[in-house]
C-alpha cells in the first residue's frame, strides 16, 4: 500500500521522493510505504491550509462543528476496521485499539458541542453606557505532531478543538503509524470537509516537523513525544514567537498504602504497567508500597503476571502485544540491564522474546523489579516499556515525596480507604492527573490531560482546557455614551 500525502482535499503523488517503508511490529511484514517529505511539499501544505482559514473562520461554529460531529459517526462506523488498522501497525491489542477508537469518537462528539459554546466573558464596564467582553478568536494555521502510541486519540485530542475554533492544520504523523493518519484523511473526505482544512504530511521530523515550526505562516505548534524532542520543539519555537503546546514525557507511580484493597490495587498496577506494553506517557512504571504489604503485593503481581498472555494483538486472547520496533526492544533491555547493575531485584521478565513464534516480531517479557531505591536510573528515567519497580515506603509523607522526586509531574495514583489520606494525597502530589483507587491511566476527553514539570509547558489537551491552544483572546469595548471615556481616568 502507497500512502500519499494529504495536501487541499487531495492524495498527492510526490513521485521524486524516497519511501520510508512502514512494518507489523508483531510480525515484521510490510504493510506500507509514505514519502519522506522535504520543506517543499511543507510549504506546499500550509499554503493550502492559510487560503482555506480565511474562509474557514467565517463559517459559524456551529457549522463547523456539524462536520466533527459527522466525523464522529464515520469513526462510529468504522470503528472495527479503524481498530484492526491501529492494531496492525501499532502492536496495541485489539481490545484497546477499539477503546483508542472510541476515544476519537467521543473527542469528535465532545468538540463538536464546543462548537454552540466556545463561551467568552461579559463584564460590567467601570464607565457608564460601556459594554465589555471577551470572545476567542482563531488563531490560523495549526501543526500537530504526533506518536505512534496513539496514533487516533491524540491526532483527535489536537486536531477536533483546533478545526471547532476555526483553524485549519497540518498533521505530522509519526512514520510508524501513518495508517491511522490514512484512514482520517479517508473519512475527512467522506463527510466533506472543505478542502485545505485538513493536511497530512508524512516525512521525519528533523525535515518535516522542523520547516512546520519555521514556517513563518505556522502559528501553532501542537507536540506529544518525549521530553528530548519536546524540548528541542520549544526551543526553536521559540526563536520564531510560536505559541507552542508540549505533552512529553512520565514517570508515573502508583501508590498502595497499608489499608488498601491489594486485589484491586494489583488489578491497577498490572493494567497500568503493562497494557499497551508499558508504552504510554502515563504507564505505572514506579510502585510506592507500604512497608506493611510489601510481600502481599509483590506475591499478588507475581502471581498475575504468570497469567499474562503475549503475542499479536490481533488474538483476543493475548493481553500484551509487541513493543513498536527493535530500538524500543534495546532501549528497554538496556535499563533493565541497569536496573540489576543498580542493585535492583529481577522477580520477574527481564528478556527479550527471541524464540518462535516471537522471533518475527518485537517483544518484552512483563518484569518486575523490587528493592528500587527512589534515586535509582530505572526510578527516575522514562523506560517506556512493560518494566515496573517497587520502592518501600514507610509513610504517607515518604511515598508523596518519592513521587515528586523525579523530573516528569504527569499522573499518579493512591490506593487507600482512608479519606483523609487520600485528601492529603490528591493535595499535595504534584501531577497534572492524579488517580484514586485506580491506576495512572483512564484519562477522559472532557477533562484537561497533561502534566507538570518535564511533562508539559502550562497547556492541555482534552477538556475546554484545550481550546486554549487554539484560540486567542480578544476583549471588545463597546462605547454607546456619545463622548470620550477615559478608562481610570473618567471613573471619578
Amino acid at each position: 500500500m502507497e500512502i500519499k500525502n494529504y495536501i487541499g482535499g487531495k492524495w498527492i503523488t510526490h513521485s521524486h521522493l524516497q519511501s520510508i517503508a512502514v512494518t507489523n511490529p508483531a510480525n515484521g511484514e510490510q504493510l506500507a510505504t509514505i514519502p519522506r517529505s522535504t520543506s517543499n511539499e511543507v510549504g506546499e501544505a500550509v499554503a493550502v491550509a492559510k487560503q482555506a482559514q480565511k474562509s474557514w473562520a467565517l463559517i459559524p461554529a456551529p457549522k463547523r462543528a456539524d462536520y466533527l460531529y459527522a466525523i464522529g459517526q464515520k469513526m462510529k462506523e468504522k470503528k472495527e476496521h479503524l481498530a484492526t488498522v491501529l492494531t496492525k501497525e501499532m502492536g496495541k491489542v485489539i481490545e484497546e485499539a477499539r477503546g483508542e477508537v472510541q476515544e476519537g469518537i467521543d473527542m469528535a462528539y465532545y468538540m463538536a458541542g464546543e462548537g454552540r459554546r466556545l463561551f467568552g466573558e461579559t463584564t460590567p464596564s467601570e464607565l457608564a453606557n460601556k459594554f465589555a467582553m471577551s470572545v476567542r478568536a482563531p488563531i490560523g494555521v495549526v501543526a500537530l505532531i504526533t506518536p505512534w502510541n496513539f496514533p487516533v486519540a491524540i491526532a483527535t485530542w489536537k486536531s477536533f478543538p483546533a478545526v471547532v475554533a476555526g483553524n485549519t492544520f497540518i498533521w505530522k504523523p509519526s512514520n510508524e503509524t501513518p495508517m491511522m493518519a490514512y484512514e482520517m484523511g479517508k473519512i475527512f473526505e467522506e463527510v466533506g470537509l472543505p478542502d485545505g482544512v485538513a493536511n497530512i504530511i508524512f516525512g521525519t521530523g528533523p525535515t518535516v516537523g522542523t520547516a512546520l515550526i519555521e514556517h513563518p505562516d505556522v502559528k501553532v505548534i501542537s507536540f506529544t513525544g518525549s521530553t528530548t524532542t519536546g524540548s528541542k520543539v520549544a526551543e526553536l519555537g521559540g526563536k520564531h514567537l510560536k505559541k507552542v503546546s508540549l505533552e512529553m514525557g512520565g514517570k508515573n507511580a502508583v501508590i498502595v498504602m497499608n489499608d488498601a484493597d491489594l486485589q484491586l490495587a494489583t488489578e491497577g498496577i498490572l493494567w497500568s504497567a503493562f497494557g499497551t506494553a508499558g508504552q504510554r506517557c502515563t504507564a505505572c512504571s514506579r510502585v510506592i508500597v507500604h512497608k506493611d504489604v510489601k510481600e502481599q503485593l509483590e506475591k499478588r503481581l507475581l502471581d498475575e503476571m504468570q497469567k499474562l498472555t503475549i503475542g499479536d494483538g490481533l488474538d483476543e486472547g493475548v493481553k500484551i502485544g509487541p513493543v513498536i520496533n527493535k530500538a524500543a526492544l534495546e532501549k528497554i533491555n538496556h535499563y533493565v540491564q541497569i536496573g540489576k547493575q543498580e542493585g535492583a531485584t529481577l522477580l520477574a521478565g527481564g528478556r527479550i522474546l527471541n524464540e518462535p513464534p516471537y522471533d518475527k516480531g518485537f517483544y518484552y517479557e512483563p518484569t518486575l523489579f523490587t528493592n528500587v531505591k527512589p534515586d535509582m536510573i530505572i526510578a527516575q528515567e522514562e523506560i517506556f516499556g512493560p518494566v515496573v519497580s517497587l520502592i518501600e515506603v514507610a509513610s504517607l509523607e515518604e511515598a508523596i515525596e518519592v513521587n515528586n522526586g523525579v523530573k516528569f509531574g504527569l499522573s499518579s495514583s493512591i490506593f487507600s480507604q482512608d479519606v483523609n489520606t487520600i485528601f492529603r494525597a490528591q493535595r499535595d502530589l504534584d501531577t497534572g492527573i492524579v488517580y484514586v483507587n485506580a491506576g495512572t491511566t483512564g484519562a477522559e476527553i472532557h477533562l484537561p490531560f497533561g502534566g507538570t514539570k518535564g511533562t508539559g509547558n502550562g497547556h492541555r489537551d482534552s477538556g475546554v482546557a484545550a481550546l486554549d491552544v487554539y484560540t486567542e483572546w480578544k476583549s471588545i469595548y463597546v462605547d454607546y455614551s456619545g463622548k470620550l471615556q477615559r478608562a481610570q481616568i473618567d471613573t471619578e
